[in-house]
């Protein structure tokens, strides 16, 4: 039995780890541990998705979580909708309107996160606050690149990146317009706005 020991991690990372580990190493029992209910209640819901059997016990303050591989359940494909290019639309570098420091913590978390998904999306159009993402200092330049390098289009507003004076600091993508960038959502057949 494989045993991952996630205890102290925060979200997203139990889950992108589990994840990992059950891509790589499909047929084999695991045995991950856990020390937060919405981690133990988020590994147990991946791990059904993927057609776990999943079998939970409390240790004190953790949970150790045994997952048998079973038949992989039937994967959910992207919502019925519009045919187009799946478009994410970043007006800030804060997820949400409420604390500002976690708002960035949150950002951060789904642009690592967007990298373990299934599916990346076409586009990301970074506006507004959101250009500075995209430019030297940024803590998500890695996982940007490594969108960019699997053929995400990462652009970012031009007149955004002049109007904060860091038009010379972009490090990941390219600069976009206001017309490129109406013309990507009318057509879009799926936008995520961030």
């Amino acid at each position: 039995m494989e045993e991952l020991d996630c205890r102290g991690q925060q979200c997203p990372q139990p889950v992108v780890k589990t994840r990992r580990m059950m891509l790589a190493q499909p047929a084999s029992l695991l045995k991950i541990l856990v020390d937060d209910i919405a981690a133990r209640d988020n590994v147990s819901r991946l791990a059904k998705t993927l057609g776990y059997a999943v079998s939970i016990d409390q240790t004190g303050h953790f949970f150790e979580l045994k997952l048998v591989p079973g038949e992989a359940s039937e994967q959910r494909g992207p919502a019925a909708g519009r045919s187009g290019p799946n478009i994410v639309f970043i007006g800030s570098d804060r997820m949400g309107h409420g604390d500002p420091k976690l708002g960035q913590v949150l950002m951060k978390n789904f642009i690592f996160t967007l990298i373990e998904s299934d599916s990346t999306p076409d586009a990301i159009y970074c506006v507004n606050n959101g250009v500075r993402l995209t430019i030297d200092g940024s803590e998500v330049i890695e996982p940007l690149a490594e969108l960019a390098d699997r053929g995400v289009d990462i652009a970012s507003c031009g007149l955004c990146l002049e109007f904060f004076g860091v038009k010379e600091s972009l490090a990941v993508g390219r600069i976009s317009n206001m017309l490129e960038l109406v013309n990507a959502l009318q057509g879009a057949g799926n936008i995520i706005r961030l």
